[in-house]
């Protein structure tokens, strides 16, 4: 690994104990196998045991069961998982940071305690059901309704690229109550014998260019009832579903690093055995030259990442300060896949080489959490006190 400015080396030690015991699981268990699911588009439901055995699931989040990482290792983990595959990372964020995520935040004790411990352990696989299929940058104005009925909610809608949702035990859906227009978040459960209430089904999206194998759905909920116990009684409003969103979008960060740490490692490889001319194409001045350019990307972000957790530990992170983040760190990692591929020659177009889904894995980040023009404009928002937002 190179760590230039040495930025790993000065990690704590128990820091650098996890990065290990998860990138050792990374290279032994993920690399050998993850181009073949992501070629056929499968998820790699075999490699679910061995990720909860590294007891990380949950990352920061604080309840039952859960490991309570601080930010800078919850960090880590997720670098080092997207320096594996995206796929996996995003499985292991949307069971992490958004499902577990939501419930802790804004569920109540009883909720907590029944949840969160079998998710911690993999057992129990989460999903979180916010972007419709007309509203993914805008999805303040999501249209899925929840009405109340007695003892239970009834849930009507159609949501879009639902991670997990597909073979997902319980479903953080956000919805609008028809009485109110006030936006909450509702927990539907599957049963281990009868599935998922009638009313609930999805559809595999499929044809994907980036995160093959991880399973995004469309979801339709027609007259799903929910108990009114599975309400979540802190989801008052869209401002508590971007309390979520915020901490998810700093996770977008730190895997943007991972995969572009992953493609300059195997770039400079690469470079270093590559022959051309009768020499290594690393001793050439535009190789030297993209090389050093990429390196610069890689060091900026680590430096950047580790601030992050600082300012998160000291509960000084922003929602502008996230979406800066996103912003930036996507924007350059994925010039640095690219620029990567791009030293492969015509071996980067095979995945073989991983660079050809590290980039388009980038792809999907680039979009998904917000784009960077929606991030853009809300850190704009925040500079002037102008909303460029209609």
């Amino acid at each position: 690994m190179i760590d230039y400015y040495r930025v790993d080396a000065d990690l704590p030690p128990r820091v650098q104990q996890l990065r290990d015991r998860v990138r050792a699981v990374v290279d032994a268990e993920v690399l050998p196998v993850i181009n073949d699911y992501w070629d056929r588009a499968e998820f790699p439901f075999a490699l679910v045991p061995r990720l909860a055995e590294l007891g990380v699931a949950g990352y920061t989040a604080r309840g039952p069961g859960c490991p309570e990482l601080s930010p800078l290792e919850a960090g880590i983990v997720i670098r080092e998982l997207a320096r594996g595959d995206g796929s996996i990372t995003t499985f292991m964020g949307v069971q992490s940071g958004l499902a577990m995520g939501t419930i802790a935040l804004l569920g109540d004790d009883e909720q907590r305690t029944r949840w969160l411990p079998s998710m911690a352990a993999l057992d129990t696989v989460g999903a979180f059901a916010l972007t419709e299929p007309g509203h993914g940058s805008d999805s303040v104005r999501l249209e899925t309704t929840a009405r109340r009925d007695g003892e239970h909610w009834v849930l009507d809608g159609a949501k879009r690229w639902i991670g997990n949702a597909g073979f997902a035990d319980v479903v953080v859906v956000w919805a609008r109550d028809a009485d109110d227009g006030r936006v909450g978040a509702f927990v539907v459960e599957s049963d281990p014998q009868h599935g998922f209430p009638p009313g609930y089904s999805t559809e595999l999206i499929t044809g994907k260019i980036g995160k093959r194998a991880v399973w995004q759905p469309d979801v339709v909920l027609d007259g799903v009832r929910v108990p009114a116990a599975n309400r979540l009684p802190g989801a008052r409003s869209f401002h508590d579903a971007s309390r979520v969103l915020a901490t998810t979008r700093g996770g977008a960060a730190w895997e943007s690093l991972g995969h572009a740490m992953a493609a300059f490692e195997i770039a400079l490889e690469y470079t270093a055995g590559r022959e051309q001319f009768g020499r290594p194409i690393a001793g050439f001045q535009l190789v030297q030259s993209t090389l050093a350019g990429m390196l610069a990307e890689v060091v900026t972000m680590q430096l950047w990442c580790v601030r992050m957790a600082e300012l998160q530990e000291r509960g000084e992170w922003t929602g502008p300060m996230a979406s800066l983040a996103k912003l930036h760190h996507a924007r350059r990692a994925r010039q640095v896949c690219l620029d990567a591929r791009d030293l492969l020659g015509g071996n980067g177009l095979l995945i073989e080489n991983h660079v050809a889904r590290h980039l388009t894995d980038m792809e999907v980040v680039h979009t998904y959490e917000g784009t960077d023009h929606i991030q853009s404009l809300i850190v704009g928002r925040d500079l002037t006190g102008l909303s460029a937002f209609s």
